[in-house]
């Protein structure tokens, strides 16, 4: 039997600050700073050390920065730097955000060519050295329907939102959200000649376009309602790859099962699914004499694994033209709440603690079949303990699977 390796991650993701919606205009306000440092230990990254910080009413009161770092004693290092919520004036209906991410890994475990296929085995991993990074810019437009049509961005800020029906015209917000990004990951000393399956380009850029209905009666702890999000990626292509394009969809379902007695004053349950497909996959672009697949880099393709989806594998274990997944998640909030009592907790507002339950699997494929993609399906199984601290959901959980287990830190639930 295959001995399993219990990893620790720590990642930073983008803040979404909720402010709530006053009649008379935006509220007085201060800036606000929290800034956490933290260690941990792994097998991939040994040894880490780092900081993480938000500084909200960055500017403007419903605005955000969250920043985070860290290095290890195998000198692997990375940063990340993010911003969200910014808009131009009160009346507007736009929202802007920005992210950078930049990372330097030292002697890591990456999956390329055939080794990122659903056949694959965690042996077929390179180690190899690589930089990485990613730069995006968001401006999101909120749509004057259902919640947002009196409210305006107030309602897409608000963290608690009344269901007033089933449609996007009667309840929720909608967003149109434009999304450049630049990507890239370059190895410095790959020595196995790998079958490439894919754009061999050592960066990409382009433009998400991303349709959100977010109908959930709460963005930190929904109890009911459901979130629906379709985006399209397109990479006009440049000198060294041709362009390629691909499409996402992400919906997600809560039910309210009730209280248990006096040991849980709230049961939710929680489905979420995913799939997308790359339909450019089998064409071809001449570029410069030279007929080139028009394929994604495996590190910008369709992907499963990671803190969102089969979560118990890296991120980017699998991928391939297709991928679909499904994940359940049974979460509970117990009457038995100590926290403000414990040590380091009693410094902040933890209003709630949450302990969960979750299965995931899904699938790649190197087309879009239906039927191939619901067979000989991957899976994980584990459980997560998660806060709400000041107004932000920290989630911690630990999920096992056939190849590996994995312990993560991480902000927001995974949907």
């Amino acid at each position: 039997m295959k001995s399993y390796s219990f990893k620790a991650v720590a990642v930073a993701a983008a803040l979404s600050y909720s402010l709530a919606s006053y009649a008379d205009g935006w509220p007085t306000w201060e800036p606000e700073t929290a800034v956490v440092p933290f260690v941990f230990s792994s097998d991939s990254m040994g040894l880490s050390v780092g900081m993480a910080g938000v500084l909200k009413g960055a500017g403007q009161p419903q605005a955000a920065l969250l920043g985070a770092g860290l290095i290890t004693d195998k000198e692997t290092w990375l940063a990340y730097l993010g911003a969200s919520n910014y808009t131009l004036a009160t009346d507007s209906r736009w929202l802007f955000g920005a992210e950078l991410y930049s990372a330097e890994f030292k002697q890591f475990d990456y999956y390329l060519g055939k080794a990122t296929s659903n056949d694959s085995v965690a042996d077929d991993a390179t180690v190899a050295d690589a930089t990485e990074s990613q730069y995006r810019i968001s401006a999101r437009y909120i749509l004057p329907l259902g919640a947002a049509e009196p409210q305006g961005i107030k309602a897409a800020l608000r963290p608690n939102r009344p269901l007033t029906g089933s449609t996007p015209w009667t309840s929720g917000v909608t967003s149109i959200e434009l999304r450049p990004f630049y990507q890239s990951r370059e190895f410095s000393d790959l020595v196995t000649n790998v079958d490439p399956a894919f754009s061999e380009a050592e960066s990409v850029w382009g433009l998400e376009t991303r349709l959100d209905w977010d109908n959930r009666n709460n963005s930190r702890n929904p109890t009911a309602g459901s979130r629906s999000q379709f985006g399209v990626t397109y990479d006009p292509g440049s000198s060294d790859h041709a362009s390629w394009w691909k499409w996402e969809l992400s919906q997600s379902w809560f039910w309210d099962i009730g209280a248990l007695g006096e040991v849980f004053d709230q049961q939710v349950l929680a489905l979420n699914f995913y799939t997308g497909d790359t339909p450019s996959w089998n064409s071809t672009e001449n570029i410069d004499g030279v007929e080139m697949l028009r394929r994604p880099p495996a590190y910008a393709g369709t992907r499963l694994g990671g803190l969102y989806r089969l979560r118990s594998f890296q991120s980017g274990r699998f991928v391939d033209r297709a991928a679909l997944s499904y994940s359940m998640e049974y979460r509970v909030l117990p009457d038995w709440q100590p926290l403000s009592d414990w040590p380091v907790f009693n410094w902040y507002d933890v209003p709630w603690w949450q302990w969960v339950a979750f299965v995931d699997i899904g699938r790649v494929a190197d087309e879009y079949d239906l039927a191939e993609l619901h067979q000989d399906m991957k899976w994980s199984a584990g459980g997560a303990i998660r806060f709400q601290v000041e107004g932000i959901v920290v989630r911690t959980e630990m999920a096992w699977g056939s190849e590996d287990s994995l312990f993560r830190v991480m902000i927001n639930q995974p949907f």
